[in-house]
């Protein structure tokens, strides 16, 4: 069901765009402090809703130790009052001990944004993490004496796994592997600042391709000045269908939309880009769903459909627990009417308990509509929520296969996320109140294992996974279709 992961980042860039604008610069803003008295109220409050709310609030965590790292979190609290950033990493420390991804709070936005207006500075390397190792994604450097794809060693004298380990509790994730995405996904450089404050200076110590090491002073860059280099967000927003020879490319984009039409859009874009598809005669498609941010199965399903030979469900077993925040939040939603049978078991059924969902299968499109050629999904580490759930979705109905690497999220996994505000501070917390177990029953904590492995180095424009999937999957099979 709908999950409103990572939205926050597109509302950030739009909103340091803004500020880029003439005269937003130099404007001041007051800071925002709470009694440290307000602070600790609405961290109990926290605490006692997320039981309450939190379809597993224990489920990777014992009551004992979260009990434990809570307390030590309020004992960290020695001043009479605590700025917004500092609050907000408080709630995200608070929200991060279960170790659930889709139990968070988002990076403080509003504080680096009045940070950015203040003339604020961060890192100039953007970073990927693969095999706990930190690579130069993108450098802002005025020179080129480091190159993206260079290995960053260390920082201001401390090896990177030690700084991505004070990084990690302040990340929601089942795993590290799921931490590193987040950290690539948010940015080191914005993180980095987050966590250990404004620097002017960075010293670095990197590794190069060929083995060579050197060591680097680095000059801090403005945050507004690394918005506009980074030329926007790991995840892609944008919908996109081209055609080649008898292979299709269809990128979705995010199974979701801010506008009120935007389900409608989605699947005219759709039954847009399969007419064509069939027009064209394509004998092979290639869905692309890495850097997506996931969403909703309405539209999924919708997509899926056209190559689906049976009818399917993106689930085996979906359950939700509902909880009288959820329904206060639910009603917010819908003042005037419910809108169908799930929100109604919400707010019927009582404070606490569970109840299984029982969808409908989705059945395939009308066989004149439907593609029958063979389908490649490509999936990355920043493929996320219904993104890997439909990836899993399509390799356990046997629907297509699946390349590239490891997704973060998992697709078995506690979701069906929903956020509500602390009554003092107003920081906002995203907690999922279901459980869901992919298609084939497995309830492994796992990510989604493609059935081609390919990794997608730096998450950049040099783009492995395509190219395997042309080269190594698709055009052997043309070559073999010649010679009969």
């Amino acid at each position: 069901m709908k999950s409103n992961v990572y939205m926050k980042s597109i509302q950030l860039l739009l909103c340091l765009l803004v500020l880029a604008a003439p005269g937003h610069l130099t404007a001041q803003h007051k800071p925002i402090r709470f009694a440290a008295t307000d602070v600790k109220v609405d961290m109990a409050y926290a605490y006692e809703t997320l039981q309450k709310a939190h379809y597993n609030l224990y489920a990777y965590v014992s009551k004992p130790v979260y009990d434990a790292a809570y307390n030590n979190l309020l004992q960290s609290i020695r001043k009479d009052s605590l700025s917004l950033l500092e609050t907000t990493m408080l709630m995200q420390r608070l929200l991060a001990i279960g170790n659930v991804g889709h139990c968070e709070v988002d990076f403080p936005a509003a504080s680096y944004i009045t940070y950015a207006t203040q003339g604020g500075t961060v890192f100039p390397l953007e970073l990927a993490f693969e095999d706990g190792k930190a690579f130069v994604r993108k450098s802002y450097m005025p020179d080129s004496s480091i190159k993206a794809g260079d290995q960053l060693l260390e920082l201001n004298g401390k090896p990177i796994r030690k700084l991505q380990a004070a990084i990690h509790p302040y990340l929601s994730a089942e795993r590290s592997y799921f931490k590193d995405a987040k950290l690539e996904f948010w940015s080191f450089p914005r993180y980095y600042w987050a966590v250990f404050g404004q620097k002017e200076k960075f010293n670095v110590k990197v590794k190069q391709a060929g083995g060579k090491r050197s060591t680097h002073t680095l000059d801090a860059m403005t945050v507004m000045g690394y918005e506009a280099s980074r030329g926007g967000e790991i995840l892609k927003n944008e919908r996109s269908f081209r055609y080649s020879e008898d292979v299709a490319y269809l990128h979705p984009g995010p199974f979701s939309s801010p506008a009120s039409d935007g389900e409608a859009q989605f699947k005219a874009f759709v039954d847009s880009a399969f007419a064509a598809i069939n027009t064209q005669q394509a004998k092979y498609l290639i869905l692309d769903l890495r850097n997506n941010a996931g969403g909703h199965n309405t539209f999924s399903d919708y997509l899926i459909a056209y190559f689906a030979d049976k009818p399917f469900r993106w689930f085996s077993a979906f359950t939700v627990k509902t909880s009288e925040v959820l329904k206060t939040q639910t009603r917010k939603q819908y003042p005037d009417a419910i809108p169908d049978d799930y929100t109604r078991q919400i707010l019927e059924n009582a404070g606490g308990s569970t109840f299984a969902y029982a969808q409908t299968m989705q059945q395939p499109m009308p066989e004149a509509r439907r593609f029958k050629g063979k389908v490649y999904v490509l999936v990355n580490r920043q493929s996320y929520s219904m993104a890997a759930v439909s990836g899993a979705l399509i390799q356990d109905y046997g629907f297509g296969e699946i390349v590239g690497e490891e997704t973060g999220d998992t697709p078995t996994l506690y979701a069906a996320q929903f956020s509500f505000q602390l009554p003092r501070t107003s920081v906002e917390l995203k907690v999922p109140k279901g459980y869901i177990v992919r298609p084939n029953g497995d309830e492994k904590l796992a990510g989604l294992i493609p059935d081609h492995l390919v990794r997608d180095h730096l998450l950049d424009e040099d783009d492995e996974v395509l190219r395997y999937t042309l080269e190594k999957l698709i055009q052997p099979q043309r070559e073999s279709s010649a010679q009969k």
